[in-house]
């Protein structure tokens, strides 16, 4: 296999606007254009620009696509209406995640299945050979899309400036056909910010002059090009789970504290139906770790990987940590024994290079936007 990282659409781009650049998943991504607190704040009160194109379009079609999918995946796909947008989980037989997904219903048989760049292969592999016996085509349409992301409080009156679709009887998770600066799109009401935002699917040859259109009408308002780092932070903030952190085939959606992305109550049979079943009666009866924010005491940055520790014991690990730009202070994701999991316990603390420093449990998220 090529070492080499696939470029999107924009990389040309990315590097005259001074980008430093890092391989993520395969691809060349832009990390950050200038100061990462600066991006993270811009999508926090102006507005933000993101290139997605490393994220992975699966397309499903058919007399049986939703009987597929239904089958395929944890959700429930039958009630997803057309234009309207589901998160959802795919899992092994066992339970394990094998990514957390957003499904797009483009039409009465038409689904559009985005997974992470870092499993789109896999969840390609997987849908490919659960499709066997179903009327249904699995289609990789990765290279058919670039997506572009506009985040930020500002970012509706940025993208009316650009098109005619009714941005504002788009309600969140769903999505539109439209145009945008001239060129066609399928325009979402979704993101990964925590903010209002869109995100944008659209050919790759179009990507530039979309980019550029859309980095005009936002100059008065303040948008700016923004890097995978900040968009970590601000998922960070906003609670949401980052695969191969708070996600991995190790857990299963329940120890993840999604388990309401599991419908038991569709038809039929699903993947690893048995299996999660068992996992939801254990985290009733007998919950494990609880997935829980920690915020510091002091100035040290946890990380992924260090261990959660109370009276001496460790009680848990980091998933994700970083120092949060907008509540400015270090914040973390952990998995954590339940019996330190409840906010405002006390005696918690991370191990950082061997010092236990002192954290607050809190409730996720750390941050909710104002509607």
């Amino acid at each position: 296999m090529s070492t080499t990282p696939r470029l999107t659409a924009l990389d040309a781009l990315h590097r005259s606007l001074g980008a430093t650049m890092t391989d993520f998943a395969g691809w060349d991504m832009p990390l950050r254009y200038g100061s990462e607190r600066d991006e993270h704040n811009a999508v926090r009160t102006r507005a933000g620009l993101f290139d997605l194109s490393h994220m992975g379009e699966i397309t499903v079609t058919g007399p049986q696509a939703v009987d597929l999918l239904d089958f395929a995946l944890v959700g429930n796909m039958s009630t997803v209406g057309n234009g309207r947008a589901r998160y959802t989980m795919i899992c092994r037989e066992d339970g394990g995640i094998l990514d957390d997904l957003i499904v797009y219903r483009l039409g009465e048989t038409e689904y559009m299945v985005v997974a992470n760049a870092s499993n789109a292969q896999v969840v390609l592999d997987a849908l490919t050979e659960r499709a066997a016996g179903f009327d249904a085509e699995v289609r990789d349409d990765r290279d058919a899309y670039a997506l572009l992301a506009v985040q930020g409080p500002e970012s509706p009156g940025i993208l009316k400036k650009l098109t005619d679709a009714d941005l504002d009887g788009l309600k969140y998770y769903a999505g539109l056909p439209g145009t945008v600066a001239g060129v066609p799109a399928l325009i979402a009401r979704t993101g990964y910010t925590g903010e209002d935002g869109f995100e944008l699917f659209l050919k790759p040859e179009h990507a530039e002059g979309v980019w550029r259109a859309l980095t005009e009408a936002g100059a008065d308002a303040g948008l700016i090009p923004c890097g995978l780092s900040c968009r970590d932070t601000l998922r960070l903030e906003a609670g949401m789970p980052l695969y191969g952190h708070e996600l991995t085939t190790g857990l299963t959606p329940f120890d993840a504290g999604l388990g309401r992305v599991v419908k038991f109550e569709k038809p039929g049979d699903f993947v690893g139906r048995k299996a999660l079943e068992a996992a939801a009666e254990r985290a009733e009866t007998a919950p494990p770790r609880k997935l829980v924010g920690l915020v510091a005491a002091g100035r040290r940055v946890p990380r992924a990987g260090m261990a959660v520790v109370a009276n001496g014991e460790v009680v848990g690990e980091v998933t994700s940590g970083a120092p949060s730009p907008t509540l400015g202070e270090p914040i973390a994701m952990a998995y954590v024994d339940a019996a330190h999991a409840t906010p405002g316990t006390e005696g918690v603390g991370v191990d950082i290079r061997g010092t236990h420093e002192p954290y607050a449990v809190v409730a996720l998220p750390f941050y909710k936007r104002q509607k």
